[in-house]
């Protein structure tokens, strides 16, 4: 995609709002997350860099909250405007976050970069996220292709 403004789904295409599987369940990721995303993510910082596909990246590093909130207020505004789409994974049962999914286009080449995370308590659930997402990417969405990390 060479025009930073435009969509990278086609107009037409409705937005799934959300995926459930038994464990654990998808929904966009919002401002109202704020305090329940910083403590997943802040107990999990080396989880996280060790995960698939998170290995060398920049985040996580240390942040406050408000800064923490500016981050879901601009992955809402993407979410909005379709430039991108990001979702907290909550579990099914309790509603506790306990991850993250990222669909964006890819900055490098065309094509759509998926990147997941979960919490190092909850680590048996990478491997599912990742198949979950993967099917659902597959059968819901348009892409005709995506990077994800495999596990």
């Amino acid at each position: 995609m060479t025009d930073n403004d435009a969509s990278f789904v086609p107009d037409d295409f409705v937005v799934p709002r959300t995926l459930v599987t038994e464990a654990f369940r998808l929904e966009p990721l919002g401002p109202e997350h704020n305090e329940d995303d910083y403590a997943a993510w802040t107990s999990s910082m080396d989880h996280i860099k060790s995960t698939p596909g998170m290995v060398g990246r920049s985040w996580p590093r240390p942040m406050t909250p408000e800064e923490n909130l500016s981050d879901l207020e601009g992955h809402a505004r993407d979410f909005a405007n379709r430039k991108g789409f990001t979702y907290t994974v909550r579990d099914t049962g309790t509603g506790e976050i306990i991850g993250c999914v990222y669909i964006y286009p890819r900055k490098d080449e065309p094509g759509t970069r998926v990147l997941s995370w979960v919490r190092a308590s909850r680590a048996s659930l990478d491997a599912p996220v990742y198949e979950a997402v993967s099917q659902w990417l597959r059968t819901d969405w348009p892409f005709t292709s995506f990077t994800y990390a495999p596990r």
